[in-house]
């Protein structure tokens, strides 16, 4: 492959999917080794262009090989499947579930045969996709199925702040219950792949505990010696740089310091809480976002906003693309370390 091509899914068509990924091509065009092609309807896309007043035009493909990227030009691979009669921005739909599920199938389609390096998502909205009939939590959980990944887990990044979750869509109950050694492991040893990706010169990991203090020696739960420090001992012993259980509370503060390039978070909130306080800003009444999404495991570069479909401010041009551009810079660092692409 010459030029790295990363596709871009449209995201849920009554979203701000289409708003922020032309904003972002237009701000990023230029400026990175990469051509964007855009798997979505370009109807949508156009309304997009034309209410965030771009100087863009656009150039529908029928395929890979036809796209040429030019300068100003927003290049499209038109599925032709969100019919604007039947979406309205801001609704949940069944028409726009399947679309939005259409265009992350055939952006996993490209990146397994190669045409593409790298997917990025933008938002879907899991009402609408379970509507039409896909029953998923989310992205993630189509990226691993339609890949067939079962060791897979999430990190969100914001700047050099990277945390990595061993779990997230399920039951706080249950999340406990999946701290295991083996997850846990499992976890650190997709830490180090990351890192590797990412060209860091040390991957430096910081697993945080799973109860307050780390369970203080057994005191406040035994989580951590049964299950957490044993998967920490193994990862050193087989030279992974980790440090362990860290009490939740201050592990994040030592990792925006400098001190680990990842954190292992336990279960959902305890990832997303502290990545979303430095990653999301609140301003003219509206919260802006730069934080992105990964799926580690993937036999694929998945990246995507971290946020969602924002239903309050589709098809209105206000939406921050800040999220969208990281999410495309991000995978077309990982696209440049990955082998062989």
């Amino acid at each position: 492959m010459g030029k790295k091509i990363i596709a871009v899914t449209m995201g849920d068509p009554a979203g701000v999917g289409a708003e922020v990924i032309v904003k972002a091509v237009h701000q990023l065009t230029g400026k990175l080794t990469a051509g964007f092609l855009i798997i979505g309807d370009q109807r949508f896309l156009l309304k997009a262009v034309e209410s965030c007043k771009l100087p863009l035009r656009i150039a529908t493909v029928n395929s890979v090989e036809e796209a040429e990227f030019q300068q100003g030009v927003l290049t499209v691979l038109d599925l032709n499947n969100a019919d604007p009669k039947l979406i309205s921005y801001g609704h949940i739909s069944t028409a726009a579930g399947q679309a939005a599920y259409q265009y992350v199938e055939k952006a996993i389609q490209l990146a397994l045969t190669r045409e593409v390096a790298a997917v990025v998502t933008a938002p879907l909205n899991k009402a609408a996709l379970n509507q039409a009939g896909y029953h998923y939590s989310g992205h993630t959980e189509i990226f691993a199925s339609l890949t067939n990944t079962s060791d897979y887990a999430m990190m969100l990044v914001e700047d050099s702040l990277r945390i990595i979750h061993v779990s997230t869509h399920v039951a706080l109950r249950k999340a406990c219950d999946l701290v295991t050694k083996e997850r846990v492991f499992q976890v650190i040893r997709l830490a180090v792949e990351a890192g590797k990706l990412l060209g860091l010169p040390r991957i430096r990991i910081g697993v945080a505990g799973l109860n307050p203090h780390s369970g203080e020696g057994g005191l406040f739960g035994d989580e951590e010696i049964r299950e957490i420090i044993p998967a920490i001992e193994r990862a050193a012993k087989e030279g992974f740089d980790v440090e362990g259980p860290l009490p939740p509370d201050t592990i994040y503060v030592k990792a925006k310091n400098g001190l680990f390039d990842f954190v292992i978070a336990m279960y959902h909130d305890q990832g997303h809480i502290p990545l979303k306080l430095v990653g999301f800003s609140f301003e003219e009444g509206r919260i802006n976002i730069s934080g992105v999404n990964v799926t580690l495991g993937l036999p694929i570069i998945r990246t995507s906003v971290d946020h969602g479909t924002a239903f309050d401010q589709a098809g209105k041009g206000t939406a921050s693309p800040d999220s969208m551009v990281n999410a495309i810079e991000l995978a077309v660092l990982m696209a440049g370390a990955k082998k062989g692409s």
